[in-house]
């Protein structure tokens, strides 16, 4: 039982170091400047599924820079700047 509750926290330690540094080498970073541009570009794609996903990334992103996700809001932006590809 110790043993599996040693290897979760392992696991999760493990789990918040990795994802803020994997949305960093993503290379869409979480801050204003990016924020502005990838909504900027999701605002210019045409009505349709992928504009829908990628309004939602950005909200989700919004929502995790508010609350001082910042891996969480870089990962979600870099959804929606693929989508806005």
């Amino acid at each position: 039982m110790i043993k599996t509750i040693i290897g979760a926290a392992a696991i999760a330690a493990v789990t918040l170091v990795v994802v803020p540094a994997q949305a960093a080498k993503m290379g869409v970073g979480c801050s204003s400047a990016n924020l502005t541009k990838t909504e900027a570009s999701v605002e210019a794609m045409a009505d349709g599924d992928n504009k829908w996903a990628a309004e939602k990334e950005m909200a989700a992103a919004q929502d995790a820079m508010l609350n001082g996700k910042m891996g969480a809001c870089g990962s979600h932006l870099s959804k929606a700047a693929a989508v806005a590809k």
